[in-house]
C-alpha cells in the first residue's frame, strides 16, 4: 500500500512519486464514464453554446435533467439513496469532464451536485436523506444553496437572516435576503443558512421551494452578469418562511461549519472543472493558428505563439497533476478510516478537511490558469477572438467568475498559510524543526562539491528541496516576528502563499512526469518532461521575486542580508535549461496533434 502523508505535510516532507495518483491509473471504470461525460457534453452541450450566451435558462435546466437520466447527477450519492456510490475520485474526474464547454451548465451541474445536494448527504439525517437525496439525484428536483447575503459575502458567518421558533416548537420562521443564489430560478430545494436568536454561529435549513405555493419565498430577477450568462442566477427573499423543525440540517449553530467544509470539496471540485475548459481552448487556439494565415505562413509557426500555446499547455497539465495528486491522496485518506471503523459520509469530510489546504491551493491555481488560457487562447484569435462570433468571447467571460466564488483567491491564498501554521501550532505537522534546520543551514557554510546531474530530475528535485527551505525560511521568519499577529500581514502571508503554492504545483507535475517515466520511457515521455522542466523554471523565477518581496518587506540590516543571501543561494540552478527551446519542444508537439496534446 502507498504511504500517505498528512495535508499540508509536503512541505516539510518528500513524497515518491509511486504514492501519488496520476490520470493513468485510472480503472476501467473511470476510463468509461469519463468517456461517457465526454461523449455527453459534445452530444447535447458543445453544439448549442450560443444559446447560453443568449441566456437561454430553459435549455440549462433541460440539459440538467438529461444529466439526471444518464445518472451524472447521483456520482457521489450512496446507492441507498439512488446513487451510484462512486468513490471520490470519480467525483472529481466526472467534475473535470462535465465541465468542458460551457460555463453555465458548468455552474449549474457543480452548485446542484456539490453545495446543493451533498449538505443533506453529508449532514443529514436519515429521514431527511430519504427524503430528499433520492429526488436530487435523479434530476426530479434541483438544489441551490442560500448563504452568500448584500452584507454578508467572504465573512459569510456575518449573515443577518433570521430564523424564529414558534411557540409550539413545531417550525420555524425564516426572515431574510440571499444573494447570489446559483440555480435559484429553477429549484425546488434550497439549503438555508439563518441565525436563530443571537447565536454565535448560523444553523442550516432545508427549505422546500414551490412556485405555486412560495410560502413567503420571492425571487428577484436574473441577474445580468459579466460570464455564465445562463446559468440562474437570483436574490431570494424569506418573509416569514415556515420551515418544519425537523428541517434543521445538523444541530444549531452547525451552519458556518457544515459551509467551510462543503467550500473545501467544491474548491477541489472547481479546481477539476477548469481543467476540460482549458483543454478545449487550447484545442481551438491551436486549430486556428494552424488554419490563420498571416505573412504568407500559418501563424502556429510564430515562435510568439508558439509560447503562447506552450505555456497554456504547460499549465494545464500542471493542474492536472496536481488535482489528481490531491484527490488521490483525498481517495487514500478516505479509504483508511472507512477500513478503521467510520462511515462513508464521516470518512469523506474527515479526509476532504484534511487536505483543505491542498484544496485551498488548487482552488486558486486552478482558477488562474483557467483565466490564463482564455485570454491567452483570446489573444491568438486576435480580432476574432473578441467577436461572439468565435468560442474564445465567452470563454473568457465565463472564466472570471473562478477567481470569485469558492471564496476569493485573496481568501484562499491567505487560508493556505494560515491553515499551515495552525496545524502545526497544533502539533499535527513539525514546521519547527525544519524551521530551525534552515536557519542553521543559512549560517553554514555552502559546499562546493559538484553533484552527479545525470539522472533524469537528479537537479529538479535538489531544486525543489531548496524551495521548500525558501518558505520555511521566510514563514519561519515572519512568525518569529509577528507571532499571532501575522495574519494581520496580510502582504507578507500572500508572498508566503504564493510561495507554497508554487511549490505545491511544481512538485505535483514533477512526481507525476517521474511516475510517468517509470511506466513508459524519457522517449515516450519527452513532452512532459519538458513541460515538468518549464514549470519548475517559471516557479523559481515567481519564487525569488515573491521572496524577495516579503524579506525586504519586515527585515533590515543584518538580518535582511542574510535571508537574502540564503534567498539567492536557494534559487540557484547549477545547469539553466533552454527555455526557448523546451517552449519550441511542446509547441511543435501541441502543433502537431492540431490540440492540447495530452
Amino acid at each position: 500500500m502507498s504511504k500517505l502523508i498528512k495535508g499540508g505535510e509536503f512541505v516539510v516532507k518528500e513524497t515518491d512519486c509511486n504514492d501519488v495518483f496520476i490520470v493513468e491509473d485510472f480503472d476501467e471504470e473511470q476510463i468509461m464514464m469519463r468517456d461517457s461525460v465526454k461523449e455527453f457534453i459534445d452530444r447535447e452541450v458543445w453544439p448549442h453554446k450560443e444559446r447560453f450566451e443568449k441566456k437561454d435558462y430553459a435549455f440549462t435546466e433541460e440539459l440538467m435533467v438529461k444529466a439526471g437520466e444518464m445518472g451524472f447527477l447521483s456520482i457521489a450519492v450512496p446507492d441507498a439513496y439512488g446513487g451510484m456510490g462512486m468513490p471520490f475520485m470519480s467525483t472529481i474526474l466526472v467534475c473535470d469532464y462535465i465541465s468542458g464547454a460551457t460555463g453555465s451548465f458548468a455552474t449549474a451541474f457543480g452548485a446542484h451536485t456539490g453545495i446543493g445536494t451533498m449538505p443533506i448527504v453529508l449532514y443529514g439525517t436519515e429521514a431527511q436523506k430519504q427524503k430528499y437525496v433520492p429526488k436530487l439525484t435523479t434530476g426530479e428536483w434541483f438544489g441551490s444553496y442560500c448563504l452568500t447575503e448584500p452584507g454578508a459575502g467572504s465573512d459569510a458567518n456575518s449573515g443577518k437572516t433570521k430564523a424564529v421558533l414558534s411557540a409550539d416548537g413545531t417550525h420555524y420562521k425564516i426572515t431574510g435576503q440571499k444573494m447570489w443564489i446559483s440555480n435559484a430560478g429553477f429549484c425546488n430545494l434550497m439549503i438555508v443558512f439563518a441565525r436563530i436568536e443571537d447565536d454565535k454561529n448560523l444553523t442550516a435549513f432545508i427549505v422546500e421551494y414551490d412556485k405555486d405555493n412560495p410560502n413567503g419565498i420571492t425571487m428577484g430577477e436574473e441577474e445580468k452578469k459579466l460570464g455564465i450568462r445562463a446559468s440562474s442566477t437570483r436574490q431570494v427573499f424569506y418573509n416569514e418562511t415556515v420551515v418544519p423543525a425537523e428541517n434543521m440540517l445538523s444541530e444549531r449553530q452547525n451552519g458556518f461549519k457544515i459551509a467551510l467544509n462543503i467550500l473545501n470539496i467544491g474548491r477541489i471540485k472547481l479546481a477539476a472543472a477548469c481543467l476540460d475548459a482549458s483543454r478545449r481552448i487550447i484545442n481551438n487556439a491551436v486549430n486556428y493558428a494552424n488554419e490563420r494565415k498571416q505573412f504568407g505562413t500559418n501563424i502556429s509557426s510564430f515562435g510568439a505563439v508558439q509560447e503562447k500555446i506552450a505555456l497554456m499547455c504547460t499549465k494545464t497539465f500542471v493542474t492536472e497533476s496536481a488535482v489528481y495528486r490531491a484527490a488521490g491522496d483525498i481517495q487514500k485518506k478516505i479509504d483508511l478510516l472507512i477500513a478503521d471503523g467510520m462511515s462513508h459520509t464521516d470518512a469523506e469530510l474527515k479526509g476532504v478537511e484534511d487536505f483543505a489546504l491542498e484544496c485551498a491551493i488548487l482552488k486558486v491555481y486552478g482558477s488562474e490558469v483557467g483565466q490564463f488560457n482564455a485570454d491567452e487562447g483570446l489573444q491568438i484569435y486576435g480580432g476574432m477572438g473578441f467577436s461572439e462570433d468565435t468560442p474564445m468571447e465567452g470563454a473568457w467571460r465565463d472564466a472570471r467568475i473562478s477567481r470569485i466564488y469558492e471564496g476569493t483567491n485573496e481568501i484562499n491564498r491567505l487560508l493556505t498559510v494560515g491553515m499551515l501554521v495552525k496545524k502545526a501550532l497544533k502539533g499535527e505537522i513539525d514546521l519547527m524543526t525544519p524551521a530551525m534546520n534552515v536557519a542553521n543551514d543559512l549560517m553554514a557554510i555552502p559546499s562546493f562539491d559538484t553533484p552527479d546531474y545525470s539522472v533524469l530530475f537528479s537537479e529538479e528535485k535538489e531544486i525543489l528541496a531548496k524551495l521548500k527551505k525558501v518558505f520555511l525560511m521566510i514563514a519561519g521568519k515572519a512568525v518569529e516576528k509577528f507571532g499571532m499577529e501575522l495574519e494581520k500581514q496580510q502582504e507578507i502571508v500572500l508572498c508566503a502563499a504564493e510561495i507554497l503554492i508554487e511549490i505545491y504545483m511544481a512538485e505535483s507535475v514533477l512526481l507525476k512526469t517521474e511516475k510517468l517515466v517509470g511506466k513508459t520511457s524519457e522517449s515516450e515521455a519527452e513532452l512532459q518532461i519538458a513541460m515538468t522542466k518549464l514549470n519548475l523554471f517559471n516557479s523559481v523565477e515567481v519564487i525569488n521575486r515573491k521572496g524577495k518581496e516579503a524579506i525586504i518587506s519586515f527585515t533590515e540590516n543584518d538580518e535582511q542580508r542574510m535571508l537574502l543571501m540564503g534567498l539567492k543561494r536557494f534559487t540557484k540552478y547549477a545547469n539553466y535549461p533552454n527555455i526557448v527551446a523546451l517552449k519550441k519542444t511542446i509547441a511543435k508537439i501541441a502543433i502537431a496533434k492540431n490540440g492540447y496534446p495530452l
